[in-house]
C-alpha cells in the first residue's frame, strides 16, 4: 500500500474538500512526508514548507481556491502548496532547468495568483486584488499569508495602515513561527479564537458599538477603548485593531481541529474590511533534524531523508562570502570605527561571523533595507565607517535610500553587494543583475567588482580607507578560484585596473569573477594564432582611462565582459571611448557580453552561463566573429525567463 494513500487521491484543491474533516490529518502527515523526500531530491527551501502543511490544507479546506485568491508572502513556503494544486507530479523538478520554481508564479499555475520571492509584499497585493475585486461587484474572498519575519518590513505596515483604511474585505494569516509576537498557545487559547471568530460573538460585539454610539462622548470612547483592551489583553491583537484589523488568534497552527473552524467563520464573517488571523506554527515541524537545526533547515541542498544529513561537496576553494566576512573582521580588529549592518542575512552574508567577533558592532536589523541603507548613513555621519552588507537584488528594495540619503550627502557608506550576478536555482528574482548598472549612474560612486577572492580581500581593505564618500563592491555567490590568500589586503589605488596577459589582436576587458573565462578564451584564440590581452578593469567607476585608451589603439578587437545587465559596465566604457573620439576612426571592433536583455530563471550556474552566452567559448566566439571569422562557433540562447 502506497505510504501517501490519501495523498494520492487529491490532484486539485476541489479533491481536498471532498474529503471528510477527519480526513485531513492523515492527509497533513502525508503531504509532510512527501514534501520531505521531494526536497531530500532537489534541495531547496524545507522549514518553512514544513511548518505550513496544516495551514496549506486548512486554507485549500476552506476556501475555494483558485476562484478565491490565496497569495503567499516570499515563496519560501509554497512546496506544500504547489503539491496540492495540481504540480506533484512535477515536484521534483524544483528549481532545476525548465522545472517549477522555488516560488510562487503567476505563468507557473492559476493558483499562484501574484508571483512572490522578495519579502513582505503579499498585504499589498491583496489588497489590490480585494479593491478590484469590489470595483467589479464581484464576491470571491482574498488571504494573504505573511510570516513574522517579513512584518519587520515597512511595506508589510504600509500595506495594512491602507487596508484598514479601505474597508475591502481581506484576510491576513500571520504566520508566526518564531514566538515573537504571542506566548505558546494552548486549548484556551484556541478556544477564545474560535469564539472571537465566531458570528455569535461578532454579532454581540456589533450590538456593544451600536449601543455604544448611543452614549454621552465620555462613556462611548470609554467602551470603545475597553472592548478594544479586552481583546488586546486576551489576545495581544491590540496593535492590529489599531490599524484597523479585526484580530484573531493566536490559533495552533499545526491543529487542523482548531485551524478549520477559525478560518471557516473567518471566511463567512460579514463584516466590512480587514481580518488578520495570528497563526503559531514551528518551522521544521516534524522533521527531527530539521527541528533541532538552529536555522530549520531553511534551505538545504540534497540530504538523506533517515540522517537528515546534507550532501554538501567539498569545496575546492574558500566561498567568496566567507572570505569576505574574514577580510572584514581583520579590518574591524584594526579600526575599531568599521560596523557592519545586514538586513536579516546574518549568515547568508558572512555577517554571523563577523557578529561573533565584534558582537556590539554587527547590527541586523531585520527585513528592512530601506532602514539599513539610512541608519548606515547616520553612522557615518558621526564618522563610523559602515559597511552595509546586503544581496544584490534585495538592495535594489533600498535605492531611494541609496540616491538620497547616501549619494546626494556624499556620505562613505560602504557596500557590500553579495550574490552578485547569476545565483543558480534561486533563479529570476534572485538573480544579481542590475546593481552595476543602478549604481553606475550614480555621481561620486566608486565601483569596484572582485575577480577573484584575493583581489576581494584588496577591496575590502579599499573601501575601509575610502572617507571621500560612497563605495560598492560586488562579488558572486560560491567559491572562489582557489587564488593564494594574501595575509591582509592591500589598499588598491582607485580607478585603476590591472594587465594580466598581454597581447596585440585582441583585448578582453573583464569586470568581476569572468575574469576566468576570459583568461581561458585567451588561451583558445592564442591556441589559432591570436594574440590576446587580458586585463581586469577593477573598477567600473571611475574608469582607468589610460589603460582603457591603450587597449582601444592597440588592439583590433576590444571585448567587455561583465556578469550584469545592459546599462552597466559596456555603457560607461563606450561612453569613455566616444566622449574621447576613440571609436571615430572605426578601426576598433568593440564587443560588449553581458547578460542577456531578459530574465534568467533557475538552472544549475553552468546552465545559466551558457544561456547568458558568457563562457569562455563564448567569449572566443565573439571575438573570432569580429574578426570575420563567419564560421567560428556560436550559441543559439534559449529563452528561458
Amino acid at each position: 500500500m502506497s505510504k501517501t494513500a490519501l495523498l494520492d487521491t487529491v490532484r486539485l484543491p476541489q479533491d481536498l474538500r471532498a474529503l471528510e474533516e477527519g480526513e485531513l490529518p492523515r492527509l497533513a502527515d502525508e503531504l509532510r512526508s512527501e514534501l520531505i523526500d521531494a526536497v531530500s531530491v532537489t534541495g531547496g527551501h524545507l522549514g518553512a514548507g514544513l511548518g505550513v502543511v496544516e495551514l496549506t490544507v486548512a486554507l485549500h479546506y476552506v476556501f475555494d481556491t483558485p476562484r478565491d485568491k490565496l497569495i503567499w508572502d516570499v515563496g519560501h513556503q509554497c512546496y506544500p502548496h504547489k503539491i496540492l494544486t495540481g504540480r506533484r507530479d512535477r515536484i521534483r523538478s524544483l528549481r532545476q532547468a525548465d522545472g517549477l520554481s522555488g516560488f510562487t508564479s503567476r505563468a507557473e499555475s492559476e493558483y499562484d495568483p501574484f508571483g512572490a520571492a522578495h519579502s513582505s509584499t503579499s498585504i499589498s497585493a491583496g489588497l489590490g486584488y480585494a479593491v478590484a475585486r469590489d470595483m467589479a461587484g464581484e464576491d470571491w474572498r482574498v488571504v494573504s499569508v505573511i510570516g513574522d519575519g517579513a512584518m519587520s518590513a515597512g511595506m508589510a505596515y504600509e500595506a495594512m495602515n491602507n487596508a484598514g483604511a479601505s474597508g475591502s474585505k481581506l484576510i491576513v494569516v500571520l504566520n508566526d513561527n518564531d514566538m515573537s509576537i504571542a506566548p505558546p498557545v494552548g486549548a484556551m487559547s484556541g478556544h477564545l479564537s474560535r469564539i472571537i471568530s465566531s458570528k455569535s460573538f461578532h454579532s454581540v460585539r456589533s450590538v456593544g458599538k451600536q449601543l455604544s454610539r448611543r452614549f454621552p462622548g465620555r462613556l462611548k470612547s470609554a467602551a470603545e477603548r475597553f472592548d478594544e483592551y479586552a481583546r488586546g489583553l486576551i489576545t495581544g491583537g491590540t496593535l492590529f485593531e489599531e490599524l484597523g484589523f479585526f484580530y484573531v488568534g493566536p490559533v495552533d497552527g499545526h491543529d487542523l481541529s482548531q485551524l478549520v473552524p477559525v478560518l471557516r467563520n473567518v471566511r463567512d464573517l460579514e463584516r466590512q474590511g480587514p481580518v488578520l488571523v495570528h497563526v503559531v506554527t514551528q518551522k521544521g515541524k516534524g522533521y527531527t533534524p530539521a527541528e533541532e537545526s538552529a536555522d530549520k533547515y531553511h534551505g538545504v541542498v540534497k540530504f538523506d531523508v533517515v540522517t537528515g544529513k546534507q550532501a554538501k561537496p567539498k569545496p575546492q576553494a574558500p566561498s567568496y562570502t566567507g572570505v569576505f566576512a574574514q577580510a572584514l573582521i581583520g579590518e574591524a580588529e584594526r579600526d575599531e570605527k568599521i560596523v557592519a549592518v545586514t538586513a536579516a542575512m546574518p549568515s547568508g552574508t558572512g555577517l554571523d561571523k563577523f557578529g561573533s567577533r565584534f558582537p556590539e558592532r554587527c547590527f541586523d536589523v531585520g527585513i528592512a533595507e530601506q532602514h539599513a541603507v539610512t541608519f548606515c548613513a547616520g553612522l557615518a555621519c558621526e564618522g563610523y565607517r559602515p559597511f552595509a552588507t546586503i544581496y544584490s537584488t534585495f538592495l535594489q528594495r533600498a535605492y531611494d535610500q541609496v540616491v538620497h540619503d547616501v549619494a546626494i550627502q556624499k556620505l562613505p557608506v560602504r557596500f557590500a553587494i553579495d550574490r552578485a550576478g547569476l545565483v543558480g536555482a534561486d533563479g529570476v528574482t534572485h538573480q544579481g543583475s542590475y546593481d552595476i548598472s543602478y549604481l553606475a549612474c550614480l555621481p561620486g560612486f566608486v565601483l569596484m567588482a572582485a575577480a577573484d577572492e584575493a583581489e576581494l580581500m584588496h577591496m575590502v581593505a579599499t573601501q575601509a580607507a575610502l572617507d571621500e564618500g560612497p563605495s560598492a563592491l560586488r562579488f558572486p555567490r560560491g567559491e572562489g578560484r582557489g587564488v593564494d590568500l594574501p595575509e591582509r589586503g592591500q589598499v588598491l589605488e582607485i580607478g585603476k585596473g590591472r594587465v594580466l596577459r598581454e597581447g596585440t589582436k585582441i583585448a578582453i576587458l573583464s569586470y568581476g569573477a569572468r575574469l576566468g573565462e576570459a583568461l581561458e578564451a585567451a588561451e583558445t584564440l592564442a591556441s589559432k594564432g591570436l594574440s590576446t590581452t587580458v586585463a581586469d578593469a577593477r573598477f567600473a567607476k571611475p574608469l582607468d582611462h589610460d589603460l582603457l585608451r591603450r587597449l582601444a589603439s592597440e588592439h583590433e578587437v576590444l571585448i567587455t565582459l561583465e556578469e550584469g545587465a545592459v546599462g552597466g559596465f559596456a555603457t560607461q566604457v563606450m561612453q569613455q571611448l566616444a566622449t574621447e573620439g576613440l571609436l571615430d576612426s572605426g578601426q576598433l571592433k568593440l564587443r560588449p557580453l553581458c547578460l542577456p536583455d531578459r530574465f534568467i530563471d533557475h538552472g544549475k550556474p553552468a546552465e545559466q552561463l551558457a544561456w547568458a552566452g558568457l563562457t569562455a567559448d563564448d567569449i572566443a566566439a565573439t571575438a573570432l566573429r569580429a574578426l570575420g571569422y563567419n564560421d567560428a562557433p556560436g550559441r543559439e540562447r534559449p529563452a528561458t525567463a
